[in-house]
């Protein structure tokens, strides 16, 4: 089922369309190659709201279509995520969570990386995700996990059954989520008095800033920004009390959010929002110039890759991420360009990539014959994949990036 709008989904305000990337796959369903041509396809557009500021989707995609049970993706597969959210972890045990009987619930906990950490500290806790494989990950290293989507409906069962929590916690899962509305009501109604909300997602700002318009697919139906999510908050209820920038995806914002009243904001809320003003972030043509660099950098890309090929280079992909979808469709690359892509993940390796249909292969495939050049397409874990893959660069390899120009190092 798809939904399109052309109102915001937070305060109902016309919205204006910037920036189309046309016809694309659901991007985190990765055919078997006999299942090739059976993709459910919708129409990537998003809007900006001039009234609360906030980036989304014109298009909404169904939730069971992007998070199946046999979603593939895996928090664990990176160790620079699995140190973030142990720090983090450390952190809310050491706050929030250092109170008798503490109750912790997580939104997304896919494998279980944050949810382990809670557990391993003795604290109660819940994690709530649709996805059956990665949460049977979780469940199986001793993590309590609600196997569906968190909505109202979810928060006031869990309040039955547990009691109230003293921290909601999401990471990389809010933007997500459409429904929003139905978020902020079942964090009210399971939060206990003076709990948080906090969620730490993508941040617009460097988004438009490196023009990382790879970060825009299905699953982001919002790009989110302190201005967004201050109004989004104070839309249901609630007051954003305190945001902090942390170093993951390439740029990401963590956002405290409390019951309106029951917490004081911090200077960093009004220091956020004169910054992402003086960005540009509130006007309308900070966008359309963000629009036409991502359309040149697409052109320049393909040209690059073709111009590759013409000298009789060897070209691989590395990283099956659902960023590449938003590229290889809207470029309109395939096997013409690029000969496969590799990925660490398991249940990608002898699939091929969403819409594009290029060959996803294991990193042994990729060492044992180098290709000439290999596109980054995790590019947010790039330092990590140049570290561990330094034998591609001594033996003549080069990485290509596309963000925010296009470049071979």
């Amino acid at each position: 089922m798809l939904r399109s709008m052309s109102t915001c989904r937070i305060c109902d305000n016309p919205v204006r369309e910037f920036l189309d990337f046309g016809r694309q796959p659901v991007s985190d369903v990765f055919p078997e190659p006999a299942d090739i041509g059976t993709e459910h396809f919708f129409r990537l557009a998003v809007a900006f709201c001039g009234n609360c500021t906030t980036v989304q989707q014109v298009e909404e995609v169904s939730r069971d279509r992007m998070f199946p049970a046999d979603y593939p993706y895996r928090s664990s597969g990176s160790a620079f995520i699995k140190q973030h959210f142990q720090r983090v972890a450390a952190h809310y045990l050491r706050t929030e969570l250092s109170g008798q009987d503490a109750f912790y619930v997580e939104i997304g906990c896919n494998d279980g990386v944050m949810l382990g950490a809670i557990r391993d500290a003795g604290v109660r806790h819940l994690g709530v995700d649709p996805a059956e494989q990665a949460a049977k990950v979780a469940s199986a290293a001793g993590c309590r996990v609600h196997v569906g989507f968190f909505e109202e409906a979810t928060a006031r069962e869990i309040r039955e059954t547990d009691g109230p929590a003293r921290l909601i916690f999401s990471a990389n899962t809010i933007s997500h989520i459409a429904y929003i509305d139905s978020i902020f009501a079942g964090a009210g109604a399971l939060l206990d008095q003076g709990g948080v909300f906090v969620f730490e997602d993508r941040y617009l700002g460097d988004i438009i800033t490196h023009t990382y318009f790879d970060q825009i697919y299905d699953e982001h139906f919002y790009l989110l920004s302190v201005s967004s999510v201050q109004a989004m908050a104070r839309r249901f209820g609630f007051e954003l009390v305190d945001v902090e920038p942390v170093p993951t995806h390439g740029g990401t914002m963590r956002y405290t959010t409390a019951r309106a009243g029951e917490r004081t904001p911090t200077e960093a809320v009004a220091r956020w929002l004169e910054l992402e003003q003086a960005q540009g972030l509130w006007d309308l043509s900070t966008y359309e110039a963000f629009a036409e660099r991502v359309r040149g950098n697409c052109a320049e890309l393909k040209e690059t890759l073709a111009r590759l090929r013409a000298d009789g280079k060897s070209i691989a992909g590395y990283g099956a991420t659902c960023k590449s979808a938003t590229v290889l469709n809207y470029c309109g690359i395939g096997v013409e360009s690029i000969d496969y892509i590799t990925d660490s993940t398991a249940e990608k390796q002898g699939r091929v990539t969403p819409g594009s249909h290029i060959p996803i292969r294991s990193p042994e495939v990729f060492r044992a014959n180098y290709p000439d050049y290999a596109v980054l397409f995790a590019w947010n874990h790039a330092e990590e994949v140049m570290e561990k893959e330094r034998e591609f660069k001594l033996s003549g390899g080069r990485w290509i990036l596309y963000a925010p120009d296009v470049r071979t190092v």
